[in-house]
């Protein structure tokens, strides 16, 4: 069961803070915008997934002191492998491992309590990411195991429809014996005129681009292009002004930059710089990409070496250049991600059983643990209400 037990580097004072360190109790603390603020976390929850974690919990972030404070645990959420919040936040999306369907919640705006609205089919096997449209009326999944892009209904209640597309992908596995023996795509991203999606492929070591029809809800090909053949290619981040995104590589651990064509819908390679420190020597794999709101800083989650590589973008080019390393004090951080306001940083550590703060620097982009964290098994994704809208 997860704890509402956070451990910060100094102690808290006041009735907040006592509050937040209460666990059960909720400090529903309403920043400037008067809006309660919470962070919403996955946990893998089977023995296949090594797992020790309890599906989706509720935590509550303090005003004045950004402590987390639990407020629910989620029942009967399988392996629960990423959360997305609507644009308005009225409702959460959830895709699960190893499983072939999505969840709808509606979310209280005062207390940030999920209730279950209704499940939908996803038409594939081990859903791993999901993606709104720019309309909000369409959900695409990622199906890892199945190989396969899914697009589901979302109803005017919230609520989501089974699948009324289904693509397959299709290529020729990469070198790797176990982690390409088919298509494996790990990511779905809309880029930046919601025109197109892109979906990295680990399975297949290729990135591919699909048009989107926003008035059908669906998808049509586009093209692809191949990365470094045993790179397997998981997440993609697109910068905020360039025309550039960067992908991310699971396999080779290794970060690669792509001019964008924004009217043809193309990626053209650019640059492959590793995300591992050059002192490091043992086995690790690239879990995740993150982006500041400003595009001069990209970071990326190392599982082995247990850290953030911390980038800098050339404001003309984006084009990467290494700034250092930052540990995230447990194992395997799966998932890294700002908060919705950029003022923190989060790494969550899979084996680490840990979400970790860290205040990254604007100028330089450089992360600092701030000393506080919240324990909680087996954590995979989170998402952030919005403190805006």
């Amino acid at each position: 069961m997860t704890q509402g037990t956070i451990s910060r580097r100094t102690m808290l004072e006041g009735a907040a803070a006592l509050a937040a360190l209460m666990p059960g109790t909720a400090a529903f603390a309403e920043g400037a915008t008067g809006k309660p603020r919470f962070a919403y976390v996955g946990c893998f929850t089977t023995a296949q997934r090594k797992a020790r974690g309890d599906g989706i919990n509720v935590f509550a972030i303090d005003a004045q002191t950004d402590a987390w404070t639990h407020a629910q645990r989620v029942p009967d959420s399988v392996n629960p492998s990423f959360l997305i919040l609507s644009r308005d936040g009225r409702f959460l999306y959830v895709v699960h491992g190893d499983l072939d369907y999505a969840d709808a919640f509606t979310v209280d705006p005062s207390t940030g309590k999920l209730t279950v609205l209704n499940r939908a089919a996803t038409g594939g096997k081990n859903g791993v990411h999901l993606a709104i449209d720019p309309s909000n009326r369409f959900l695409i999944v990622a199906n890892y195991s199945s190989g396969s892009v899914a697009v589901l209904g979302i109803r005017p209640d919230g609520g989501l429809s089974d699948q009324h597309q289904l693509l397959p992908l299709e290529g020729t596995p990469g070198p790797h014996r176990v982690e390409q023996t088919a298509s494996h795509p790990h990511h779905v991203v809309f880029d930046p005129s919601g025109r197109f999606v892109i979906v990295p492929d680990k399975g297949l070591d290729r990135v591919f681009v699909f048009g989107w029809d926003a008035a059908a809800g669906r998808l049509t090909p586009a093209g692809s292009v191949d990365s470094r053949p045993g790179a397997g290619p998981r997440h993609l981040g697109f910068h905020p002004k360039l025309p550039v995104a960067w992908v991310l590589n699971e396999l080779d651990s290794t970060a690669t930059t792509y001019g964008w064509d924004a009217a043809g819908g193309k990626l053209q390679p650019r640059q492959v710089i590793t995300t591992l420190p050059s002192t490091f020597f043992g086995a690790s794999t690239a879990a995740e990409i993150a982006v500041s709101r400003d595009g001069r800083s990209v970071y990326c989650s190392n599982r082995g070496s247990d850290d953030v590589a911390i980038f800098s973008a050339d404001p003309s080019t984006g084009l990467l250049a290494p700034k250092g390393w930052e540990p995230t004090q447990g194992r395997d951080p799966r998932f890294i991600a700002f908060d919705s306001e950029q003022a923190f940083f989060y790494a969550a550590n899979e084996q680490g059983d840990t979400l970790v703060q860290l205040r990254a620097d604007p100028s330089s982009g450089a992360l600092n643990a701030t000393g506080q964290t919240v324990k909680t098994p087996s954590p995979v994704t989170i998402a952030f209400s919005a403190t805006t809208g």
